[in-house]
């Protein structure tokens, strides 16, 4: 369920997803920065998008959400960061 099709239940399922330069460091300050938030995320679940050109990098990870005030402060501190253009 996405926040478009309504109020989140929480728990529930929650992908994220985070872009940034391929040559960066962007998959371990995106996993570092949902470990913080949710320590039981699978770390191995991480999915990884190269842009057509190779200039970019999507990491998509999926996070047990507990409540809104989790997903924001993930939100917060990915978009805070430097190596991250966007998240999503």
């Amino acid at each position: 369920m996405s926040p478009r099709d309504g109020p989140l239940q929480f728990p529930c399922l929650f992908p994220i997803k985070a872009m940034g330069r391929a040559d960066g460091d962007i998959e371990a300050v995106v996993i570092e920065i949902v470990a913080r938030h949710a320590p039981r995320f699978d770390a191995t679940a991480v999915r990884r998008r190269r842009s057509s050109g190779g200039k970019w990098l999507a990491v998509t990870v999926t996070v047990e959400a507990e409540s809104r005030a989790q997903l924001d402060a993930i939100y917060q501190d990915l978009t805070d960061h430097d190596s991250v253009v966007w998240a999503l």
